[in-house]
């Protein structure tokens, strides 16, 4: 039998969600690593004036590539849903919603960078207290943005895990994807509590971006690999699972 759930198949689920692995690893680091880290300073609400005000449309673009990249999260959800299903469909289904509550919060999270594009377009014709205030609200922005995402990631980090396990169980996909994926859901994990329960946690900032980042791009990057070129080769039989 080749059909799986509503007539997708495990090669075409594999091919979904390997695509939307693939977009995202491409867009994220521009948006997040280039544009973000860029232009909004949480900590200077002038120079993320500054900032936005010379590189508008980078900003824009920037914001439309995390629409994108929350798009091809919806479709990494699909894709992991049907390919893991055949191990365990109930936690194949836990999993894909820890993803879709992690995509909601950042959705959310990603209209306060909308606002602060807003605010900074129309800061021109505000007076000087205006400007004031403006400037306090933009850092209140920026760190709802950070912290919102920051509350998603706990969600990403644990769909990462369950998908972990998941893999761990089959017998169908390499085991070693599934370490390589745990690892990389303890990384954000780590990261995420550390900003929540850390009041220095700036002083080991840089410790925390290679745990998040180490793991996270191997684990993911060899997941989306493994997908498109072996998973999109993939039939549903009776020894699968």
């Amino acid at each position: 039998m080749e059909k799986n759930i509503n007539d997708i198949s495990l090669a075409q689920a594999a091919m979904i969600a390997g695509i939307g692995y693939l977009i995202m690893i491409i867009i994220a680091p521009f948006s997040y690593g280039y544009v973000y880290s860029g232009i909004v300073i949480p900590e200077d609400a002038q120079l993320t004036i500054n900032n936005v005000n010379k590189n508008e449309m980078l900003f824009r673009a920037g914001l439309s590539g995390f629409i994108i990249v929350i798009l091809s999260d919806v479709l990494v959800s699909l894709g992991l849903y049907v390919f893991l299903s055949p191990v365990n469909r109930t936690l194949a289904l836990l999993t894909a919603w820890f993803r879709l509550i992690y995509v909601a919060i950042f959705a959310v999270a990603l209209n306060s960078l909308f606002d602060v594009l807003h605010l900074v377009s129309g800061i021109e014709l505000a007076n000087k207290l205006e400007v004031e205030k403006t400037q306090l609200v933009i850092l209140q922005l920026a760190h709802k943005f950070d912290y919102g995402w920051l509350i998603g990631l706990v969600f990403f980090g644990m769909h990462l895990a369950l998908v972990g396990a998941l893999i761990l169980r089959s017998n169908y996909i390499p085991r070693f994807l599934g370490i390589l994926t745990i690892l990389a859901a303890l990384g954000y994990l780590s990261d995420s509590f550390a900003h929540f329960l850390m009041p220095n946690y700036v002083a080991y900032k840089d410790i925390f971006i290679l745990i998040v980042l180490v793991p996270a791009t191997i684990g993911e990057l060899s997941l989306c690999l493994w997908l498109l070129i072996k998973g999109t080769k993939m039939k549903l039989d009776n020894n699968l699972t």
